[in-house]
């Protein structure tokens, strides 16, 4: 019999509705019943394609004798923490707070008012290894509920207050000085693992947002380091099990510390900017396996997460089958009843499998830095391989849209469009932008936060309106068709009235958003880009693009007001860490007057769109057209010439040029001095 998350629309939801509990979803009727009835609450939060919140629910959320506790005992919510993740990142502080550590299932019980006194992650459903079971842990807090009910409205009424001051505290002034910036370098470098590649160790994560500040900062200030480690990080998680070297696309994260056993989900959003981050590392460094990876990543995303009529479904399942990473591993047995005995040899030395496997007795595919292998043969027997693997049981697909994620996809599309360049990409950020325009855009610019099923739903978010206006600009820089720069800084201009704090920065929900115990400021990047951040980014971007005094001040108080140690834990901070060298070493600002059909204007683009440029903004039109872009006002090709650029830096403009070569001098990049680069090495 269907809980009350049967009308729901999250994937995840839907996955309990036939639940023994009795789930209501977040909102004010589990509030209600709460209340009424005097019962605290057990909020339950998690994602579709998270493994342990699957064995959670088989083990425990299935069984009838937990399910009867539940309902006799409390109200249960669950929630899906990619549509709330304002509810999420509440919630999840707390735990952090009471437990020191957090992750998915997140278990919250709660007061009738919303406010945490307890929590933790998994529970399993007999005690293992020093854990209380999970009926134990909610027999004991019914049992304390009923009889020391106040110790525990204490317990809220402290955490409550706490998790306000984090909120609203201003911790201090961000040093935003080029000081900071070497601190980071100095800090990321010593905490490299310089055998593998990355950061950290077991699990290990793709870290695409310090990668991309590294790379800008290689491009202004090249350090022979940095080559090192960008390299062998890009090279050793391409070579990795966390790569899928049969249909492309990242895994969510590696299990060890050498990228070999994936946790086997792929999520939009890591696979839209590691597409882009491998996008800008071919076009800095040139070498060809990163646009193979970028582009097998593009075509991934293309095949599997593409809905019909623009934007990109949200994740697909780690299991399958009911196991974990079924739908990947092989056996070598499995692999020889496929292909010749001569491609199974080549296959089986390329990607290091063996009769013992390195999986659960499978073998995740992966590949030896080192490895060269007959290509064209090995491209072959992928070709059955994956053609084989298609017909198994594919895990399953999370068909939400969210803005957010789907603002990071439009621009490695946007991205790719432009560098590679290829119409094929060009039509799928067109269609992107065009289903947010549609589908996610409401009234005086504001965002719904998601879609499915032709249902949109939710106030967006901050990072919702910065990664779709960073999307927006980026593909305005790709077809210059301004409607999609009009409708970024319209965005923008939403996002600073609704979101903008009185003391600098934003919060993460707008002033007409549902009242929670607090009002949410994340500070730190997820796996995607903090909200704040990206927020200054694409306001220092707009600024240049209008000459408008106020999206530069917003940007700079929102990076001063930051409060946080940037430069002491880098990790945590890479869209931070971009902001701030975006912030210090200034906009070039290039405007191209020409008809774009013309050979001309084709050749001073080229030079444009040749090689990273991360701290560049360009803007063109035709000659003599109306333009809502101030950067392109009064702007008309030198006499003579059919086609014309300007390159700006700060408050100085160069002299135009019809000519590519002086184009792509005037684009070299001046000294590291000159642009507030700390030229501090890292050795």
């Amino acid at each position: 019999m269907a809980n009350q998350l049967a009308g729901e629309s999250s994937p995840y939801l839907l996955q309990h509705a036939d639940n023994p509990v009795e789930w209501y979803p977040w909102g004010q009727d589990a509030l209600a019943r709460a209340r009424d009835e005097d019962k605290p609450i057990f909020l339950s939060i998690g994602y579709s394609a998270c493994h342990w919140c699957h064995v959670m629910e088989r083990e425990s959320f299935t069984d009838e004798e937990t399910a009867a506790l539940l309902n006799r005992e409390f109200i249960s919510v669950k929630v899906d923490r990619e549509e709330r993740p304002d509810l999420d990142a509440i919630y999840m502080q707390a735990v952090t707070t009471l437990t020191g550590r957090g992750g998915w299932p997140l278990s919250v019980w709660l007061t009738p008012d919303g406010a945490p006194f307890y929590g933790g992650t998994y529970f399993p459903p007999s005690p293992r290894f020093g854990m209380a079971s999970f009926r134990q842990v909610l027999e004991t807090i019914a049992r304390v509920w009923r009889e020391r009910r106040d110790e525990l409205h204490r317990a809220a009424a402290e955490l409550r207050e706490h998790l306000d001051r984090e909120s609203a505290d201003l911790p201090g002034r961000t040093d935003a000085g080029p000081s900071v910036l070497a601190e980071a370098l100095g800090n990321l470098r010593r905490s490299f693992d310089t055998v593998n590649g990355g950061w950290g160790g077991a699990p290990k994560f793709p870290q695409p947002l310090v990668l991309e500040y590294l790379l800008a900062q290689h491009v202004l200030d090249p350090q022979p380091r940095l080559d090192v480690d960008i390299q062998l990080t890009l090279d050793a998680m391409a070579a990795g099990g966390i790569y899928d070297h049969l249909g492309g696309g990242f895994h969510r994260y590696s299990t060890d510390e050498r990228w070999l056993v994936p946790h086997f989900e792929k999520m939009l959003y890591d696979n839209a900017q590691l597409a882009r981050c491998y996008l800008h590392a071919w076009q800095h460094m040139g070498r060809p396996r990163y646009r193979r990876v970028a582009e097998e990543t593009l075509d991934y995303l293309l095949g599997r997460m593409a809905h019909p009529q623009g934007g990109f479904f949200s994740a697909e399942d780690a299991d399958s089958e009911g196991k974990e990473g079924a739908f990947y591993v092989w056996t070598i047995e499995e692999i020889r009843e496929i292909i010749s005995p001569a491609e199974a040899d080549l296959t089986q030395t390329t990607y290091g499998l063996t009769r013992e496997g390195n999986f659960e007795g499978t073998n995740v595919l992966h590949r030896t830095l080192a490895s060269d292998s007959d290509e064209p043969a090995l491209a072959a027997a992928r070709a059955k391989l994956l053609a084989a693997r298609d017909t198994r049981v594919h895990p399953a697909r999370d068909e939400k849209i969210l803005a957010a994620w789907n603002g990071l996809t439009l621009t490695a599309f946007a991205d790719a469009a432009r560098i590679l360049p290829s119409k094929g990409y060009l039509r799928a950020a067109v269609a992107t932008a065009e289903f947010v325009a549609t589908e996610l855009v409401r009234e005086e610019d504001r965002l719904f936060h998601s879609w499915k099923d032709g249902r949109s739903a939710g106030n967006g978010f901050l990072d919702d309106y910065a990664c779709v206006v960073e999307g927006l600009l980026a593909l305005y820089e790709t077809t210059y068709e301004e409607r999609w720069f009009a409708l970024a800084r319209g965005l923008a201009d939403a996002m600073v009235r609704h979101f903008r704090r009185p003391e600098g920065g934003f919060f993460d929900t707008s002033d007409d958003h549902e009242a929670l115990i607090v009002r949410p400021r994340s500070l730190q990047d997820s796996p995607t880009p903090c909200g704040n951040a990206l927020a200054a980014t694409v306001l220092l971007k707009l600024a240049g693009y209008t000459g408008e005094g106020g999206y530069s001040t917003q940007a700079e108080e929102t990076l001063a007001a930051a409060g946080i140690p940037i430069g002491r834990v880098p990790m945590m901070f890479g869209q931070w860490l971009s902001a701030l060298l975006l912030a210090q070493s200034g906009l070039t600002e290039i405007a191209v007057v020409g008809d774009p059909i013309t050979p001309e204007t084709k050749a001073l683009l080229s030079v444009i769109r040749t090689g990273l440029r991360p701290s560049a903004i360009t803007a063109a039109r035709l000659p003599g057209a109306a333009t809502v872009i101030p950067l392109l006002e009064g702007r008309e090709p030198s006499p003579g010439e059919v086609t014309t650029a300007w390159v700006c830096r700060g408050s100085t403009c160069l002299p135009p040029t019809s000519d590519p070569s002086t184009l792509q001098a005037l684009l070299e990049p001046e000294d590291g001095e000159k642009h507030g680069v700390d030229r501090t090495p890292l050795l």
